[in-house]
């Protein structure tokens, strides 16, 4: 089954430029099934419909949540429909099977003052001033995804762009515009990036071709470390750490750009949403908000 599991990766990597993050989530989530089916002295190859259903039962026992349970069965789909293309099996024994469906829940997003008060704290940092506060505003002036953000080539910030180009998901392109505290953050962090780069050159070591280098395996900065990081700014900045996280603020970016009057088609194309509908839930946002902002403001609804 591992072998099953590691040629159907490579094809999702070489045929659909499936990103790393994917690649380890269906890893991670086939994985545990087979561990499912061989304590049951089942196969990939001899599974029926019975069995994947069965297993969805369990993981609904255990306590995973809904999304949880939706991903498993929808990485589970795609290994059987790569099976029986390959012609591993006959059949795709898990074709017919609902999902349990994902609980709507809105996004978690900031107020601008919010907003604000992390940008501060990432421009007052003790180490790293300059990066911290580059990587604050892009990431608020973008919406872009951490991923996105942390794997940006140094190239694409040459010559003081009005525009980023981005590569996201699925390997899809988009140009994000730039505000002009952004621009000036990223001239700032560039100037300081290359003459750090130029002093590492001399000591033999080659320049990153990345916007923000690390020197663990990646080569950028990783998600964990920009989690930590995000997670200090808001304790800097009086900001709760439980509602701040990277994800958090490409949020915040596309409700207050709804909120200031940007219509849902280009908010859809700064975000690479493939879908308008997966855009259309920072309108539910907006709305809940304004009931909130009513409710605390209001004199009668003071008075009930």
């Amino acid at each position: 089954m591992a072998r099953w599991i590691q040629v159907f990766l490579e094809a999702q990597a070489a045929e659909l430029d499936a990103a790393t993050n994917t690649q380890l989530a269906y890893a991670r989530d086939l994985t545990k099934f087979a561990e499912w089916l061989s304590d049951r002295g089942l196969h990939f190859a001899t599974t029926n419909r019975d069995h994947v259903e069965s297993y969805l039962i369990d993981c609904e026992n255990e306590g995973l949540s809904k999304a949880t349970r939706a991903r498993r069965l929808s990485a589970i789909k795609q290994l059987y429909r790569f099976a029986f293309e390959e012609g591993w099996r006959a059949d795709n024994p898990a074709i017919q099977i609902k999902g349990p469906g994902r609980a709507k829940r809105l996004p978690k997003t900031l107020d601008i003052t919010e907003v604000d008060r992390l940008l501060e704290a990432a421009r007052n940092t003790k180490r790293d001033r300059r990066r911290n506060a580059c990587l604050m505003e892009l990431l608020y002036a973008t919406g872009m995804r951490v991923t996105e953000l942390l794997s940006l080539p140094v190239s694409a910030a040459r010559g003081d762009p009005r525009m980023l180009l981005v590569r996201g998901k699925g390997g899809k392109e988009r140009l994000v515009p730039l505000s002009p505290p952004a621009r000036e953050a990223l001239a700032a962090y560039l100037e300081e990036r290359d003459a750090n780069e130029d002093a590492v050159r001399k000591s033999g070591v080659p320049a990153s071709a990345f916007l923000f280098p690390s020197r663990g395996k990646l080569g950028h900065l990783t998600r964990h470390r920009f989690f930590g990081l995000i997670k200090e700014f808001a304790v800097a900045g009086g900001v709760s750490p439980a509602k701040v996280t990277p994800h958090t603020l490409r949020h915040a970016f596309a409700t207050h750009l709804l909120a200031g009057g940007a219509d849902l088609r280009s908010i859809q194309t700064m975000l690479g949403h493939a879908d308008v509908a997966t855009t259309e839930i920072y309108t539910h946002v907006l709305d809940e908000r304004l009931k909130e902002l009513v409710l605390e403001h209001h004199p009668l609804a003071k008075n009930k």
